[in-house]
């Protein structure tokens, strides 16, 4: 597995040191602890499957995605997966939002991925949506609704993406 430094993060009156590294199979119980504990907190529907479908479908899809951690001090604080040009997962736990770990990984999206880029959020998440368009993302088409939470969501492309306007 990869490992990336991207510097240190400050927060209060110290310095911790962020590293992120590829995931795979064996790390699926951790990625869905940090994609849980984001989206409980996160101006989202509610979940609609249980913990346990989530733990499930998250070691089910990882083998076809391309999967990252990020870490302080050894915790996982971060998680992003990536399926071809779309970027599928980007969570950060809410301990850790506002500190500059959704940027690195955004940074490693955009250099794994220098075509462009492309994903969903939901309308009623402005904070992603924000977070999204500081990064150069620019909304496509919306929906209605057509997702299994039946919640209007947001197509976003960023770069030479083949949807991008």
């Amino acid at each position: 597995m990869g490992l990336t430094r991207f510097g240190t993060l400050a927060d209060a009156d110290s310095l911790r040191s962020v590293e992120i590294r590829r995931a795979g199979v064996d790390d699926a119980a951790t990625i869905a602890e940090v994609y849980l504990a984001s989206r409980d907190a996160a101006p989202m529907p509610a979940g609609i499957h249980p913990p346990d479908d989530v733990r499930d479908y998250t070691r089910s899809v990882l083998p076809e995605r391309d999967a990252w951690l990020a870490y302080e001090d050894d915790q996982p604080i971060g998680v992003m997966l990536l399926q071809g040009d779309d970027l599928n997962w980007m969570f950060i736990h809410p301990d850790a939002q506002g500190r500059g770990v959704g940027t690195a990984l955004m940074e490693l999206a955009k250099r794994e991925r220098p075509g462009g880029l492309a994903l969903w959020v939901f309308e009623m998440n402005v904070p992603a949506q924000r977070f999204y368009e500081k990064h150069g993302f620019v909304p496509v088409r919306r929906t209605d609704g057509d997702n299994e939470e039946g919640a209007p969501d947001i197509r976003y492309t960023w770069g030479d993406h083949p949807e991008a306007p």
